[in-house]
């Protein structure tokens, strides 16, 4: 698997997400450079766990919506000799 990489912008909402939650769920003030760090720790360590449960979950619509195009084709068949 490709590593998990965000854009200078991305990174940086991400990060200040980070401060603000430190700021306001543990009343600790947290440096730009901890919480990069702990972006980065929790990008490599945890973001994998998150990456595969959003391909687990895109498969599933993807494969329901299939399903249903398939019934559709069904429904609208014809019925001739060579019926299945």
């Amino acid at each position: 698997m490709a590593k998990i990489e965000f854009s200078d912008a991305e990174k940086g909402a991400i990060v200040n997400k980070i401060k603000l939650y430190f700021r306001e769920e543990l009343d600790q003030d947290i440096a730009q450079f901890d919480a990069e760090f702990l972006l980065d720790f929790f990008s490599e360590e945890v973001g994998a766990y998150h990456y595969n449960r959003g391909l687990y979950d895109a498969r599933k619509v993807l494969e329901e919506k299939l399903e249903s195009i398939t019934d559709a084709f069904y429904e609208i068949e014809k019925p001739t000799d060579f019926m299945r």
